[in-house]
């Protein structure tokens, strides 16, 4: 994985897609497939690996969002009950790599979206989730998580603003912890099915655990990062873009 030709230059992006994807609550397994896949690794390395690091950043954002009051237990289980078994489903299943390669880029646009702004908008007025929706939500994006290598956070969070489920810190919190399970799952789910993590993986985790433990402080605190968030969803287009025409 290090022998890239560009690794430094990688290893300098790495904190900066994780303080941004933590500073929303996510863990970033979006970002660092992108980053991944911009850089030409090895499919078979890049979904272990992804979730890997979401364990840490999920875990390192949840912690701050959870510190500040904005967790909603309730919220949360709903959605994971389902998600959890699925996402270890999803994991032990190996994807084509051409057809992991479209499903990413789709599922990147979410981020994209995210980065951007387009799900942001609140609403004072919040409704319950009815119990069949969050099983049926929380399953399909369990699913795709352990298949992909994502926690889902990038699809949970607009779901929850749209359908106006809680406001954008609950989603922030809840889906923290919703990424740090299904991660968990879908990376069981792979090592179970013979997938091994490489030890070069530890090393990225700990650059990846600078920028979240930073982005998890900073985003708790009401603090706007705007122009960091264009720049990596420009990023995030680019990653779609080749994932989908190379």
């Amino acid at each position: 994985m290090l022998q890239n030709e560009n690794i430094y230059l990688f290893l300098a992006i790495l904190p900066i897609v994780s303080f941004l994807y933590s500073s929303i609550g996510h863990g970033g397994a979006s970002g660092y497939l992108a980053l991944m896949a911009l850089f030409s690794f090895a499919p078979e390395s890049m979904k272990p690996t992804a979730l890997l690091l979401n364990l840490f950043v999920a875990g390192i954002a949840f912690y701050y969002y959870y510190k500040e009051g904005y967790f909603n237990k309730k919220l949360f289980l709903v959605f994971a009950i389902a998600s959890v078994p699925l996402a270890f489903i999803g994991g032990t299943i190996e994807v084509d790599a051409s057809i992991y390669k479209k499903i990413l880029a789709i599922l990147l646009i979410f981020a994209i979206l995210k980065m951007l702004n387009v799900f942001g908008k609140e609403n004072d007025r919040t409704k319950k989730v009815k119990l069949w929706q969050g099983l049926a939500i929380g399953a399909v994006i369990g699913f795709f998580s352990g298949l992909i290598g994502i926690g889902g956070g990038i699809i949970l969070t607009p779901v929850i603003l749209l359908l106006h489920w809680g406001n954008m810190k609950q989603a922030a919190a809840v889906s923290a912890l919703f990424i740090w399970v299904n991660s968990a799952a879908g990376l069981t789910g792979q090592l179970s099915s013979g997938v091994s993590i490489e030890k070069e993986s530890l090393l990225l985790v700990a650059i990846a655990l600078t920028g979240g433990v930073l982005g998890g402080y900073y985003g708790s605190k009401k603090i706007n990062n705007k122009n960091l968030r264009y720049i990596l969803a420009f990023v995030l287009i680019i990653a779609s873009a080749k994932l989908f025409f190379i």
